[in-house]
């Protein structure tokens, strides 16, 4: 059973009653905003394990709403949407959204980001060995592991994955990646990010082509799950 508590804020009545039926249906807890400021209320008072973000609300924008949490609370922020711009989408996820979802959305799909965004927030950036499935990242010798065998990784390599790693789940755009990584004036440099990931995919993949662990998310950047 689960004990994950769920701030839905949305201000379609359809849209609340549907999420808290298929939430609840799941054993999750659930709370219903309807205004921007209300949920921020809401999350200030009792803090949620994750919070479902509509971007159309009446009072403020979910823009701006993700920006007056991401001041404060550090769990999971999936952004709901009628729109898939690709503008929206990275502005979302540039403004600290853990990932994005657009209406309408298939109810195992978003049981499956709600997993993925709440074992996000098991992941601690002061841990000393990240373990995602069969891979072992240990941040203080910096060594990767695969099956309990070491993986020879360049320092950038490192780098990257460990980055990718702290925020499993999430999805990273490209220019934040960049520019973690490389520094702000490589944030256009795609191409960096390509190589390297091509290249960490053959190291940690079963199958580099048909990648498990390290996912594209086609425009926008990548997920590590």
């Amino acid at each position: 059973m689960n004990n994950a508590e769920i701030l839905v804020i949305d201000d379609e009545s359809q849209i609340r009653k549907l999420l808290e039926i298929i939430l609840k249906s799941n054993d999750y807890k659930v709370r219903l905003a309807e205004k921007g400021t209300d949920g921020l209320l809401m999350a200030a008072n009792h803090s949620p394990d994750l919070i479902l973000l509509d971007i159309g609300l009446p009072d403020k924008s979910g823009h701006e709403i993700l920006k007056e949490l991401r001041m404060w609370f550090n769990k999971s922020i999936i952004m709901l949407s009628i729109r898939n711009s690709e503008d929206d989408i990275v502005t979302a996820l540039d403004n600290g959204a853990t990932d994005y979802l657009t209406k309408p959305f298939r109810t195992a799909e978003l049981l499956a980001r709600i997993r993925s965004g709440l074992r996000a927030n098991q992941v601690k950036n002061d841990d000393v060995t990240i373990i995602i499935g069969d891979i072992a990242i240990d941040l203080f010798s910096r060594t990767v592991k695969k099956n309990n065998e070491v993986i020879k990784v360049t320092s950038t390599e490192y780098n990257l994955l460990a980055l990718l790693a702290r925020n499993e789940g999430r999805v990273l755009t490209h220019q934040f990646i960049l520019k973690e990584i490389w520094g702000l004036s490589y944030q256009n440099e795609t191409q960096y990010l390509r190589v390297f990931v091509s290249s960490l995919r053959k190291k940690i993949e079963e199958n580099p082509n048909n990648p498990k662990h390290l996912i594209t998310e086609s425009r926008v950047g990548y997920r590590f799950i």
